[in-house]
């Protein structure tokens, strides 16, 4: 059974699943881009601000000893110069408290601690210094010293105080910084280490996915189209996993039953031809077995019987011409008879022997000139045309392959026909041409006789088939079977051109020698010859006639030659004229 279609397919799993990882690697990337930009700003708390805030505390305590020292030597000296320090002191705490405060806007404790420093600084300053300067100035240094006591060392001491309270809070400030950059790094290292996580645990996902959905249904599915691949067309082909596999097992499926019963019926088709076959090789044997049988018959036909019939045609005759009117009519008739039966018996047996022996006693193909037969057909039907006062002429013929007997045998039957089968008072004509029609070249026969109804144009060619009675027209009825058979054993066909306004056209194809259908091919452009008249004992074509044709005639003085050439050139028609 083939399992439903349903279920996530396996895009839409590998989408999903992908769809998360993205979704987790993108809050993660987040996550580490927004705590890498606080320990970045951590970072640069220490290092730009806590840094310089303790470093600048530092100088402001010395700013401040330097003070102290200076009012205390000018307390002892008296001397101006011994206030340098004070002075010196003095700016460098305003410059140093100027820096300070442009960092403190993010550490509002520390700007506490400084406000009290400031405080002090400004109430020792008031209370010691000013009085400690501006006494000695006026009334010497005994009493500049007096001013110097052990409350205005406590209340300096109070200034260092404040300042010790200061760097202590920069300090804490500055490790705290430096905890949230230990705490920011760790997170960002924790957030690595989970998005690293996330890629293994996708990627394994996605490997024992891809190994349960693809590999494993791929393998099953290969291994039962193996099995089919064997011979098992009947093996039933079942995928599990998604949709898309599922699909493609009830294709394969589909098509190992296409192919299931396309076998069924190859084999269907071969039992049938096996038993056609059979039956032919049955038709053979019984054919050959019939072949047999006829060579026998015909063995016995032209020795057994040709002997009988020629002793009852001998006596015959002797009975006729030795009792020629001294009997009475009727027996001479009857003489006649029998005289005419044993005669046409001979003729019929003699052209069945000839009709059998048709492809069957051959000499082989060879190359044949149609124009030296047309010459031995024209010698051969020379008392007929005579008799008939009858006009046989021939264009130039081609070079085929065949046997030269059997060709003359079919042209000279189709010429005897055309001179048989004439109209009364109307000499008779007869003309051979011929046409290369794509591989095979066409032969015409065309004259000028009674013709033949189309309802009688399969007719002919029959065996023993005649149209009129042997009164009318003599002969036994198998001249045009003779020709059939020689056609097609020469791997041609004839038919009865029905179309002519005139007379009978048989027309027939022989095979064309390859250098005839290549030198057509090539001469593709050329006008076909067309044959020319000439006067009858011309020898020479007129000046008038088409050139490179040329016809001949045999008068009484001049034998018929098909090979003979004119001092022009035999390259068109050819003519033999009796009269």
């Amino acid at each position: 059974m083939t399992p439903e279609v349903g279920g996530w397919s396996l895009r839409r799993r590998v989408i999903t699943l992908l769809t998360v990882v993205g979704v987790l690697l993108i809050g993660l990337a987040s996550a580490e881009a927004a705590m890498a930009a606080r320990n970045r700003a951590q970072i640069d708390a220490i290092l730009n601000q806590t840094g310089p805030l303790r470093v600048q505390s530092q100088e402001l305590l010395n700013a401040l000893l330097d003070q102290e020292t200076g009012i205390r030597g000018y307390a002892v000296s008296g001397d101006p110069a011994d206030l340098a320090p004070y002075q010196e002191g003095l700016d460098q705490e305003k410059s140093v408290i100027a820096a300070m405060r442009a960092l403190l806007d993010d550490y509002p404790q520390i700007g506490q601690e400084m406000r009290i420093v400031e405080e002090r600084t400004a109430r020792w300053r008031q209370s010691v210094a000013e009085p400690v300067i501006t006494t000695t100035e006026q009334s010497g240094t005994s009493a500049g010293q007096a001013l110097v006591t052990e409350q205005a060392r406590q209340q300096f001491d109070e200034v260092r105080s404040a300042v010790n309270d200061l760097q202590e809070e920069i300090l804490a400030a500055r490790e705290k910084a430096a905890a949230n950059v230990r705490t920011s790094s760790n997170v960002l290292v924790v957030l690595l280490i989970v998005a690293a996580l996330v890629v293994v645990v996708a990627g394994t996902v996605l490997l024992l996915s891809l190994d349960r959905m693809v590999i494993r249904p791929l393998i099953g599915l290969a291994d039962q189209v193996r099995e089919v691949a064997k011979g098992d067309y009947q093996h039933g082909i079942a995928t599990t996993g998604p949709p898309e596999f599922i699909r493609l097992g009830e294709d394969v499926d589909a098509m190992r039953q296409k192919i299931a019963a396309d076998l069924a019926e190859v084999r269907a088709a071969r039992e049938r031809i096996e038993w056609v076959n059979s039956q032919l090789q049955k038709q053979a044997e019984e054919l050959t077995r019939s072949n047999r049988d006829l060579e026998q018959f015909a063995y016995v036909a032209s020795h057994d019987l040709q002997e009988p019939l020629r002793k009852v045609a001998s006596f015959c005759q002797l009975l006729q011409r030795r009792y020629a009117g001294q009997l009475d009519e009727r027996a001479d008739q009857y003489i006649a008879f029998a005289v005419d039966g044993a005669q046409r018996m001979q003729r019929l047996i003699n052209d069945l022997l000839a009709f059998s022996r048709i492809g069957r006693l051959t000499t082989g193909f060879v190359e044949v000139d149609l124009n030296k037969v047309m010459g031995d057909v024209a010698g051969q039907t020379e008392a007929a045309r005579q008799y008939a006062d009858a006009e046989l002429t021939w264009t130039e013929l081609p070079v085929i392959s065949g046997e030269e007997p059997l060709l003359t045998n079919l042209l000279a039957n189709l010429v005897s026909n055309s001179i048989k089968f004439r109209r009364l008072d109307v000499p008779p004509k007869v003309h051979i041409s011929a046409r290369l029609v794509g591989a095979e070249w066409e032969i015409s026969c065309q004259d000028n006789g009674i013709g033949i109804e189309p309802e009688f144009a399969d007719k002919i060619f029959v065996i023993f088939q005649r149209l009129h009675s042997k009164d009318a027209y003599p002969g036994t009825g198998i001249g045009l079977a003779i020709v059939k058979k020689i056609v097609e054993y020469h791997g041609g066909r004839v038919w009865v051109d029905t179309d002519v306004p005139e007379g009978t056209a048989i027309r027939f194809t022989l095979p064309a020698l390859s250098g005839d259908i290549e030198a057509a091919a090539a001469a593709a452009g050329d006008s076909p010859e067309q044959p020319q008249t000439v006067a009858e004992g011309d020898a020479t074509p007129s000046n008038e006639a088409p050139a490179g044709l040329a016809e001949q005639s045999a008068g009484p003085d001049r034998p018929d030659r098909a090979d003979e050439s004119p001092e022009s050139g035999r390259t068109g028609d050819m003519r033999e004229t009796v009269g």
